[in-house]
C-alpha cells in the first residue's frame, strides 16, 4: 500500500514497458451524486454509532455539501473535529454496516455520466483510480462497485482494541492528492502528462494541475473560474441510474454486498460542517440581539 492507496489492479501493473495512462476521479459530486460518508449516517445511526442528533446534523450537512461544498477553511475544521466523534468507533461493527447497506444506498446515486467515462477510460486501456477525502472504509468498497483499480483515500488509525484512536493516519485532501498522482505515477510508470482527472472542487486543483487533461465537473464557482480562465472542459453530470440498468437496458442481478475494511473517516468530518455553522449562526444570533 501506498500512503492512502489500495491497490485493485491486475498483475499488469507492475510490468510497464511503455508510460501507461490512468484517469484519476474524485468521487463526490463527481462520481456520485452525494457525500459518499454522508450518505451513510443513517446506517450508522440505526447501528449506534451517532445519535439522533447527529442524523440531523449530518442531513443539513448533505444539504450544505450539494449546495456549494465546503472551502479549506471548513475542510481543516472538520478534519479536527473528525477525530473527537470517531473516537472509539469498534471498526468490525463500521465494516457490517456499510456491507449490509452499500448497494442499496451507493448503487442508485452514481452518475451514468461517470459510470459512462470509467468504462471509456478502461476501453482506452487507462487504470482508473478513485482519489477521495472520504474514508477508506467507505471509498474502497465503492470503488470495488465502480470496477476501479485502486483508491487513495483517508486512513483512521485503528488501535489494538479494534477501535479508532480518534488520529488521521493519511488525510487525502487538497495538496496530499497531488502527492499521491505522483506516488503512483512512480511506482506504476504513468505518464501524468498523458492522465486525465476529474473533480467538481477547487480544492482539488493541486490534483488537476498535475495531469495533462484536467477535467471540472459539477464544478464548484470557484473551480469554474479556473476551469473558464486555463479553458479546461467543464462537465455536466446530472443523471444518477443504477449500474445494473446500464447494461444495455436490461436488469441484472446485483453484485454480493461488499465487505468495507475500516470506518468511517471523512462522513465524521463531514458533520462538523454543520456543527460550526450552528455555531456561526448562534453567534450572530445574539449579537443581533445584543
Amino acid at each position: 500500500m501506498l500512503g492512502g492507496v489500495e491497490n485493485h489492479s491486475s498483475p499488469h501493473s507492475k510490468a510497464h514497458s511503455r508510460p501507461r495512462t490512468a484517469a484519476f476521479f474524485d468521487l463526490d459530486k463527481t462520481v456520485i451524486a452525494k457525500s459518499s460518508t454522508l450518505t451513510f449516517s443513517k446506517s450508522f445511526y440505526q447501528g449506534g454509532l451517532i445519535n439522533r442528533r447527529a442524523v440531523l446534523r449530518t442531513a443539513y450537512a448533505q444539504f450544505v455539501f450539494l449546495a456549494g461544498g465546503a472551502d479549506h477553511d471548513q475542510m481543516e475544521r472538520m478534519r479536527k473535529y473528525l477525530s473527537a466523534l470517531c473516537r472509539g468507533w469498534d471498526v468490525q461493527l463500521v465494516k457490517e454496516l456499510v456491507a449490509e447497506t452499500l448497494h442499496d444506498l451507493i448503487d442508485p446515486i452514481i452518475y451514468d455520466e461517470a459510470a459512462s467515462l470509467i468504462e471509456e477510460h478502461h476501453t482506452a486501456g487507462r487504470d482508473v483510480v478513485i482519489v477521495s477525502t472520504s474514508g477508506a472504509e467507505v471509498v474502497e468498497p465503492i470503488g470495488e462497485l465502480l470496477g476501479a483499480d485502486r483508491v487513495v483515500a483517508t486512513r483512521m488509525v485503528v488501535g489494538e482494541d479494534g477501535r479508532f484512536t480518534g488520529e488521521v493516519e493519511y488525510y487525502a485532501y487538497g495538496p496530499t492528492k497531488a502527492e499521491a498522482l505522483r506516488e503512483l505515477a512512480e511506482s506504476e510508470g504513468y505518464d501524468l502528462s498523458r492522465c486525465y482527472a476529474y473533480s467538481d472542487s477547487a480544492t482539488d486543483l493541486p490534483m488537476l494541475e498535475s495531469v495533462g487533461h484536467p477535467h471540472a465537473v459539477n464544478p464548484d464557482r470557484a473551480l469554474r473560474r479556473e476551469a473558464l480562465a486555463r479553458e479546461w472542459p467543464i462537465l455536466d453530470f446530472h443523471r444518477p441510474v443504477r449500474l445494473k440498468q446500464r447494461i444495455r437496458g436490461i436488469s441484472v442481478p446485483p453484485r454480493p454486498a461488499l465487505v468495507a475494511a475500516a470506518a468511517l473517516g471523512a462522513a465524521a468530518a463531514t458533520a462538523g460542517l454543520v456543527w460550526f455553522a450552528s455555531r456561526r449562526r448562534s453567534s450572530a444570533t445574539a449579537t443581533a440581539a445584543a
